[in-house]
């Protein structure tokens, strides 16, 4: 296999990662396009863009992400790790995700519900049934409640 322009441990990772999943790079099919998108003129005149193809299942990625042909081949292969894990039925990265994002959900759902679960609509408390506490300066001089004219 390539070194590609990453950290050797991330070149580690995809070499473990393939043989995993089974994936040799004799069943890869790689070409390089043109990209497209932002990059400016570099992008257009090189061959950037990844097209990868593993031929056994049929899954085929494109990767335009980098203006680096080699960092766009190591991120290819990885998407294609990917896609080949997803369709084996393995744990995915995705997947992982999922389950994060739904635990999360579920656990403010619940903090939420313990939250308003002991308020009814009942008053706050301390509060006493003639308070006119809503006003945000608090309650009203005690000679305003009486109804006698200020001089």
């Amino acid at each position: 296999m390539a070194e590609f322009a990453v950290s050797p441990e991330k070149n580690r990772w995809l070499k473990e990662r393939m043989e995993q999943l089974g994936v040799s790079e004799a069943d890869l099919e790689e070409r390089f396009v043109h990209a497209s998108g932002r990059g400016g003129q570099h992008v257009n005149k090189s061959s950037s863009c990844v097209y990868l193809k593993h031929l056994p299942s049929g899954a085929e990625v494109k990767c335009m992400e980098s203006r680096s042909q080699s960092l766009n081949r190591f991120l290819a292969r990885r998407y294609l790790l990917e896609k080949v894990a997803a369709l084996a039925g393995g744990d995915t990265v995705k997947d992982a995700a999922t389950e994060k994002l739904r635990r999360q959900k579920a656990r403010r759902k619940r903090r939420s519900g313990a939250k308003y679960q002991g308020k009814t609509g009942a008053a706050e408390p301390g509060a006493a049934a003639g308070d006119q506490g809503s006003h945000p300066a608090g309650p009203a001089p005690a000679d305003a409640q009486k109804g006698t004219p200020h001089e």
